[in-house]
């Protein structure tokens, strides 16, 4: 009766397990997530934080939250060419990451590959519009949605839970820009 029982058991288990696998399937194969926010400074402000990697640890939330994290640069100083590894043996995990546009006061695009804890590729495009004497940002990443991510997603917003750390960060480069 027992033996029966349990076989019971992992039967359900494989099916919920199986349902959880193919919803995750059906999911898009690619993740979008935008945030803005308005700093009540200029652009001239706004964009060196931006541009220039030596900045990041001032508003960059994996930065702030990640005592463990240390960066590296090469390349160009900032704009277009400059590269930034990292290393955590926290939650940032490892990477590199290389600006790839540079649009002085308009636009910055920074390719991001994250090594561990998961193999991913993804764009961040920064976009900088004039609002008065403030500047809007708009920060938005694409990239592929990993598998893993999909089957996280059946359980949580994906968009909510990675758009509360692009809040984090414009948040910090708000506060960042508006002191200077």
């Amino acid at each position: 009766m027992l033996i029966k029982s349990a076989g019971i058991v992992v039967v359900i288990l494989a099916a919920l397990v199986a349902i959880v696998l193919v919803i995750a399937a059906s999911r898009p194969k690619s993740i979008r997530v935008q945030r803005s926010i308005l700093i009540n400074a200029p652009a001239e402000k706004v964009f060196p934080l931006i541009n220039d990697f030596h900045q990041w640890s001032l508003w960059a939330p994996q930065d702030m939250e990640d005592s463990t994290m240390r960066r590296t640069f090469s390349g160009a100083e900032n704009g277009a060419g400059a590269i930034s590894d990292w290393q955590s043996s926290g939650s940032a995990g490892t990477g590199t990451m290389s600006i790839t546009e540079s649009q002085p006061l308009a636009r910055v695009v920074v390719k991001t590959a994250f090594v561990k804890p998961f193999v991913a590729h993804n764009l961040n495009e920064f976009v900088l519009e004039p609002a008065g004497a403030a500047t809007r940002v708009t920060w938005t990443l694409q990239g592929e949605n990993l598998f893993v991510m999909r089957v996280m997603g059946v359980f949580m917003n994906m968009d909510q839970v990675m758009g509360k750390h692009f809040e984090a960060g414009l948040d910090h480069l708000k506060t960042a820009a508006e002191s200077e």
